[in-house]
């Protein structure tokens, strides 16, 4: 990509028009979520790096035919979430990686929307494996009536519409949600939309050129059956299990993935 120099700042080209058309044209989607998803993702995909200044209001909102508020609002959407800061005179320049919050699920859309890093992806496999057996194992403990009953729904729905479509998809978070939910630690819960945009972005990203290589579905079924017996080494023995072979399901259809990190 070509750069040019102003000062000690960086100013990548900014997105064509073209490459941004359509964006925003989702159900019900306001026009500066539409900014933000596309700048996030440019952000998330290295197209932007840390240390870059992003394209002024004036000459991004003349280009694209938005209005300068709208840039504004979009601009506001990538601080709050720690991708980028604005000064006067200086612009809007893009954080250091360490700032993001990368935990935001509309980040994780934004990072799935193209090409994941592969160590971003390794690192959420590892909060994964750290955060959701231990979990399974306090559901086990202190699961309610309700909870089993919504694991249960949740994996009825699972088997209905499979792990191909965005209904299964969505019913593969309900039983991670559940889970963390019947944990009954408030810090726990906390993670819950971040583990869930975890699950279903990375169970999107690894069909996105081929089907699963596997059913991940008896996973889930042994993980609900040893919650719903109340037996807590087996819940998290069996969820540290779902989480490792999701890994290695994910690290097949990452062609880039270290060679030192394969079984």
């Amino acid at each position: 990509m070509e750069t040019s120099e102003t000062g000690d700042a960086t100013t990548k080209k900014r997105p064509s028009a073209k490459a941004t058309a359509g964006t925003g044209h989702g159900p019900g989607r306001r026009l500066h979520g539409a900014l933000a998803h596309k700048l996030g993702t440019a952000i998330l995909s290295g197209q932007y790096a840390p240390g870059d200044v992003l394209p002024g209001e004036v000459v991004f909102a003349e280009e694209l035919g938005v209005s300068r508020s709208a840039y504004r609002e979009a601009i506001q959407v990538l601080t709050a979430k720690g991708l980028v800061a604005s000064r006067p005179k200086a612009g809007t320049r893009v954080l250091a990686r360490e700032r993001w919050n990368l935990l935001d699920p509309e980040v994780l859309a934004w990072a799935f929307a193209g090409e994941p890093d592969v160590r971003f992806v390794r690192d959420l496999f590892e909060l994964r494996s750290v955060i959701e057996p231990a979990a399974a194992r306090l559901a086990a403990m202190r699961r309610s009536k309700d909870d089993v009953r919504i694991m249960r729904d949740a994996l009825a729905a699972m088997r209905r519409h499979t792990l191909t479509t965005e209904a299964g998809r969505s019913a593969d978070r309900d039983f991670h949600d559940a889970i963390l939910r019947a944990s009954g630690n408030q810090a726990m819960v906390v993670l819950s939309a971040s583990i869930g945009a975890a699950v279903h972005w990375t169970t999107q990203f690894k069909q996105r050129s081929r089907e699963l290589p596997r059913n991940p579905i008896p996973d889930h079924v042994r993980v609900f059956d040893a919650i719903a017996a109340s037996d807590p080494d087996a819940a998290a023995e069996a969820m540290g299990s779902l989480v490792d072979l999701a890994l290695e399901d994910t690290r097949s259809s990452m062609e880039d993935w270290p060679r030192e990190k394969r079984a």
